[in-house]
């Protein structure tokens, strides 16, 4: 029986991410995963919170030269509706920063990470599944598909949302759907973007471009299911001149790269995010559209809580509580970020006069008062971090 401090069960984004930090933390961690086979041509938007820790993780250096950033962040309502909202523009100067993060092609995050498991010394890297966890007072036994058991103090699940630890730990979870498709896909244009992520709202849902190096952006097109396969069936040629009109020519020529991809919205949340010896972040604690860029970053905030729970460079015990430490810690920011992706999406898709006038409302105050602005965009990148600002950012105004 092979022991480790930690083992983490699941070898996608979160998971190596999770598994390098703990190591960095001074726990002797097992990452037990599969190897991936796939190519991943999707990419991911991280805000500034995510990015500065992975410069603590010393990360950051390999994986920047790949990404794009993003100075400006602006929604245009692209509905037909009777009331539509003002064109709003939040842009990263507003707030001292020189971007509100990155936009980053899996692959190369894929890859950076890969690389840094392999050469992390307090990571044994175990390329197999997992099939059962047993938890004890004591400790936890994973069982590997080949066999062969690992002991250790705490389990992390990184297993997504079809989660074996969360169901072995018996974990429930909510679930929805939504009527609606997103398709996924990366494309050149012909007119710089100039750092600038566009996001159309419209009646099916939100039409998001973030630029990528170059004259290149990604794309995630929140549809009607019957529409979404449709559109999937054109020929590339055909759904670029498709985007480009979406997007008004805002970009010129539009050339749509092969790989696109459709998925259908759904959501998911555990009942519990950790519980005695075990904890799961990412996927396997929670699921929501692809809107606002806020996926991995949630993901990120599980990881740096699970860090300050668990890493110990003394080598002090893990607790048989800190499973339900996490818990605590992260049920309202898991539970406030999912409401709110929620309730946006949704009143995108309402044709109840009054939601249309309080998403139109909310958009008009944002881009007439600064000072609300700044609050919402110190939010969107690091929870509590405008109402922490507020009061320093309200004695500026007064000396003004």
């Amino acid at each position: 029986m092979k022991q480790v401090e930690v083992a983490v069960i699941g070898g996608g984004l979160a998971g190596m991410i999770a598994a390098i930090a703990l190591a960095r933390g001074g726990r002797a961690v097992a990452l037990v995963a599969q190897p991936h086979n796939k190519a991943d041509r999707r990419t991911t938007a991280l805000m500034d919170q995510s990015i500065r820790f992975l410069e603590r993780l010393a990360l950051w250096d390999r994986i920047a030269p790949s990404t794009a950033p993003l100075t400006t962040m602006q929604i245009i309502d692209g509905t037909t509706r009777l009331l539509r909202a003002p064109t709003v523009a939040f842009r990263a100067s507003e707030i001292g920063l020189e971007a509100f993060g990155y936009n980053i092609p899996n692959a190369a995050l894929l890859s950076a990470l890969s690389d840094a498991v392999k050469v992390e010394g307090n990571i044994t890297l175990i390329e197999t599944a997992a099939s059962e966890v047993t938890v004890r007072d004591d400790g936890v036994t994973v069982t590997l598909e080949d066999g062969e058991t690992l002991d250790t103090a705490f389990v992390v699940g990184a297993d997504g949302r079809n989660s074996m630890v969360r169901e072995t730990v018996g974990i429930k979870v909510k679930t929805w759907s939504y009527p609606q498709s997103a398709m996924v896909l990366n494309f050149a244009h012909s007119l710089p973007h100039q750092n600038i992520s566009t996001e159309f709202h419209t009646e099916s849902g939100p039409f998001t471009q973030v630029p990528l190096p170059g004259n290149r952006s990604s794309l995630v097109w929140v549809q009607k299911p019957a529409e979404a396969a449709a559109n999937a069936e054109k020929s590339l040629e055909d759904l670029g001149r498709l985007i480009e009109d979406r997007m008004q020519s805002m970009l010129g020529k539009v050339t749509v790269e092969d790989s696109v991809q459709v998925w259908p919205l759904s959501g998911m949340t555990a009942y519990r995010f950790g519980k005695g010896r075990t904890a799961l972040i990412g996927e396997a604690a929670h699921v929501f559209p692809p809107i606002g860029a806020q996926g991995l970053n949630l993901s990120l905030r599980d990881i740096l809580t699970l860090v300050e729970i668990l890493a110990s460079p003394t080598g002090q015990p893990i607790s048989a509580s800190a499973g339900d430490s996490f818990d605590r810690r992260r049920r309202v920011d898991i539970i406030s970020r999912t409401a709110s992706v929620d309730l946006l999406n949704r009143s995108l898709l309402s044709d109840f006069l009054p939601v249309q006038m309080l998403r139109a409302a909310g958009l008009h105050v944002l881009s007439a008062i600064p000072p609300l602005r700044n609050i919402v965009m110190r939010e969107g990148i690091e929870p509590g971090g405008g109402l922490r600002g507020f009061p320093s950012m309200l004695r500026e105004k007064l000396r003004r």
